[in-house]
C-alpha cells in the first residue's frame, strides 16, 4: 500500500478518534457520566455505532482516553511554561501558577475521582514530581531554594499543596496558595548551604 494512502488513512482515523473524544467530553459535561450512551456519542460525532465500537468498547474507555490526552497536554503546557521564564525561581513559580490553575479548573465529584484512578495518572504524577524536583535541585544549587530537604520531597510538597486549589472559590485564592507554597521552598534565614551529597 502506498505511503501516501497509509498517511491518509491514519489522518482519517486520528480525526475520527479526536471527534469521539471531544464529543464524549462535551456530552458528559452537559448530561453527566451516567446519562451518556454509545448511541448518543455516535450520533453527536456523526459516525455509525459500528464505527464507534471499532475505536472504543464503551463510554468508560473513551473517557479514559480523553483524560489521558488532557494529562499529556497539561504536561506539555507545564514544560512550555518552564522554558518561557528565566532562572529556576521564576520558572518554578510560573509552573506552580499554571499547575494551580489546572487544579482550580478541574471538575470535582465522583466522576472526576474515577478519571484520576487510571494508570496514566500515576505515570504522569511521577513525571511531574521528577520535573519539579529537577527545578528545585537547580534552584538549591544556586541558593534560591532550601537544600535541607531533598528535592523530590519538596516536589511532593508542592503537588499536594496545590491540589488544594481544586476546592478553592477563586483564581486569586489559587494564586495566594502558590505564594504560600513558594515561601516554604525558600531557604530558612541563617541556614547554611548544604552540598547535594549532604542531603539525606
Amino acid at each position: 500500500m502506498p505511503k501516501l494512502w497509509n498517511e491518509t488513512i491514519e489522518t482519517h482515523r486520528s480525526a475520527v478518534r479526536t471527534a469521539i473524544l471531544d464529543t464524549t467530553a462535551a456530552l458528559v459535561g452537559e448530561q453527566g457520566l451516567a446519562s451518556v450512551t454509545m448511541s448518543q456519542i455516535a450520533q453527536s460525532a456523526g459516525i455509525g455505532r459500528a464505527t464507534l465500537y471499532k475505536y472504543f468498547p464503551d463510554v468508560d474507555a473513551i473517557l479514559d482516553a480523553w483524560h489521558e490526552r488532557q494529562v499529556q497536554a497539561h504536561l506539555k503546557q507545564l514544560a512550555q511554561v518552564r522554558h518561557s521564564a528565566d532562572g529556576p525561581e521564576r520558572q518554578l513559580e510560573a509552573v506552580l501558577q499554571t499547575y494551580a490553575m489546572i487544579s482550580y479548573s478541574r471538575h470535582g465529584g465522583a466522576e472526576a475521582a474515577r478519571l484520576h484512578q487510571g494508570q496514566h495518572v500515576s505515570h504522569a504524577q511521577q513525571h511531574l514530581n521528577d520535573f519539579l524536583a529537577d527545578l528545585l535541585r537547580e534552584g538549591a544549587e544556586v541558593g534560591v531554594f532550601r537544600d535541607d530537604v531533598a528535592p523530590d520531597e519538596l516536589a511532593g510538597y508542592c503537588l499536594h499543596a496545590l491540589e488544594a486549589a481544586a476546592g478553592l472559590t477563586s483564581r486569586e485564592a489559587a494564586h495566594r496558595l502558590v505564594r504560600v507554597t513558594m515561601s516554604g521552598l525558600r531557604p530558612p534565614a541563617g541556614t547554611p548551604h548544604l552540598r547535594p551529597e549532604e542531603i539525606g
